[in-house]
């Protein structure tokens, strides 16, 4: 045996290494050696990616999720009693489906004894989805989960103010004529003024756009370099779509649409000159961050089956990928709000025993252009990577030849929840169209947190 291998490469052993040592996860958090269980991501779908106020514009979020969920059962032709358990991400929530994963769920015809919860950690909502799936495997709670997210822009909850509220709770109480007046006496004309949610850090009150001014220019990423990267990401975009490479994808057939929805509706290929026209969004008139290098409000849903290898045999499923390791990071949300895939992706690759050449595929979310690159720029920076990653000089940045080859989140869109799902897709399948063994998914969140993820491909896999 140790004959053979002096003729293979390092990596090919590294390789033969990890084949043996990713077996499941273990019982520690977080990692995933000599273990028993093998969780495979067996497929994923999504709804069309579209520009708030578009074609969706009429529909509660819990519709567009049960597409999603319908769709995941058709493509994988599982039977809905199979599946144990729903987890389903959601940020900017409509009240009256709270807990959007049972709703989605019993709107889809799940039976009502399959439970279902919904979480919430911003862009990575249904990351932290998948994960939690993950934890319900390995501690061998359930064994089939369906985990997925869902954001809709077009129609977001705006309250009355605090103190008109106050009001109104108080008048729902009253109970004589003259309790009712004094409530009365007591309101003004600006109670009425309305709050309406904002992309904004609860923390700081500062915009997730003016964060990114202030990043960019803490990295000096000049406006040329973020509207270069804007516009690779509209052009690999759009060569994907017409290749066809967003199998993923399921169009939607929305009453009252007088079309079926089969495109991400918000992929536009433009020129340097055309960009370089529009003023800064953000940080008047001397901000970087335009609406071309930023990506937009979009609706959409996504949803994804995991199980372990053993179970989507016995089911007959051919599985995309193993999902070997993850890892969740945290950082100030001030100064360092989107910095969370520089954070994550040198954790998640320690702890998996692998470098930046041992990954084929990179799936990283593009909320700025500008994030993108200063996160790129802190990776190459000995003082930054010394300074907060404690190393000895730079960690490196990621092979840009093998980084978000179909396009992301500025072009494709990004429905906040439901895109952590998509990054992962778009992971497993370019594994299989470019002949790669290991993809890393990373992504930056509100509240200064992040989240990278290691996807193995599967042998049984295709991308279709």
């Amino acid at each position: 045996m140790f004959a053979s291998l002096r003729d293979v490469s390092l990596r090919g052993i590294k390789r033969l290494c990890l084949n043996n040592c990713f077996r499941c996860l273990s019982t520690a958090p977080g990692t995933f050696e000599s273990n028993k269980k093998n969780i495979v991501l067996v497929d994923g779908v999504r709804s069309p990616f579209l520009l708030s106020g578009t074609s969706y514009a009429r529909l509660m979020p819990h519709e567009l999720a049960r597409h999603s969920l319908l769709s995941l059962l058709r493509k994988t032709r599982l039977d809905k009693a199979a599946v144990d358990y729903i987890v389903y991400g959601s940020v900017i929530q409509e009240v009256k489906t709270s807990n959007i994963a049972r709703e989605a769920a019993l709107a889809a015809g799940f039976s009502d004894k399959t439970p279902a919860h919904t979480v919430t950690m911003a862009c990575i909502s249904s990351n932290a989805a998948i994960t939690t799936g993950m934890g319900f495997i390995a501690t061998g709670t359930f064994d089939t989960i369906v985990a997925g997210g869902v954001e809709f822009m077009s129609d977001v909850p705006i309250r009355f103010s605090r103190k008109m509220r106050s009001l109104m709770m108080k008048a729902s109480k009253a109970k004589s004529l003259g309790q009712q007046l004094s409530l009365l006496a007591q309101f003004r004309l600006n109670f009425l003024a309305p709050e309406l949610p904002a992309v904004a850090e609860f923390s700081s009150g500062e915009t997730m756009g003016h964060s990114a001014d202030r990043l960019a220019a803490a990295f000096n990423v000049t406006r040329q370099e973020q509207d270069e990267y804007a516009l690779r990401s509209h052009a690999l975009a759009k060569e994907a779509q017409e290749k066809g490479y967003f199998t993923d994808l399921v169009p939607f057939k929305v009453s009252g649409v007088d079309h079926t929805i089969s495109e991400d509706n918000g992929i536009r290929v433009s020129t340097k000159e055309q960009l370089a026209k529009l003023k800064a969004a953000f940080v008047k008139p001397h901000g970087t961050i335009t609406a071309a290098n930023a990506s937009f409000l979009t609706d959409g849903a996504s949803a994804c089956l995991i199980t372990t290898e053993e179970k989507a045999k016995h089911l007959g499923l051919k599985p995309k990928a193993y999902l070997r390791n993850f890892t969740f990071v945290s950082q100030d949300p001030v100064d360092q709000l989107l910095l969370g895939p520089a954070y994550g992706i040198p954790k998640l690759l320690q702890r998996s025993g692998l470098t930046l050449k041992d990954v084929d595929a990179w799936e990283v979310h593009e909320a700025f252009a500008g994030q993108i690159v200063a996160n790129i720029k802190a990776l190459e920076s000995d003082w930054w990577c010394k300074t907060y990653l404690g190393l000895s000089e730079k960690y490196g940045a990621p092979d840009i030849n093998k980084f978000n080859n179909w396009g992301g989140s500025l072009s494709i869109g990004h429905p906040f929840a439901a895109t952590g799902v998509r990054l992962c897709m778009h992971a497993a399948n370019r594994l299989v169209r470019e002949d790669g063994k290991l993809a890393v998914v990373s992504a930056c969140a509100a509240g200064g947190q992040g989240v990278a993820m290691l996807l193995e491909r599967h042998p049984a896999a295709t991308a279709n």
